[in-house]
């Protein structure tokens, strides 16, 4: 158990780190969703219940949806897609 609780949270850092350090924004929500979700699987380990079903529900999919609604009215999203299609 002591290998299960250390592989998360070196993958919580992990996540945590390239959240905060990557360029494309999409790839940086998608990373963060990740770590809400380890997160919430290190609440369950923890005995703490409903703190785990509220970071999966809050972190992992409430905050996600926002996110990904507001990069799709200011346009980012669109825009990473073109660049991208640009350079192949």
């Amino acid at each position: 158990m002591k290998v299960f609780k250390a592989i998360l949270l070196i993958f919580l850092i992990m996540c945590a780190l390239i959240t905060c350090l990557h360029k494309r924004i999409l790839v940086s929500i998608v990373i963060f969703m990740s770590y809400s979700l380890v997160m919430s699987v290190i609440w369950a380990i923890l005995r703490s219940p409903d703190l785990a079903i509220t970071e999966a529900a809050v972190g992992a999919g409430i905050t996600s949806i926002l996110f990904f609604v507001t990069l799709k009215k200011i346009h980012i999203m669109e825009k990473e897609v073109e660049d991208e299609e640009s350079r192949s």
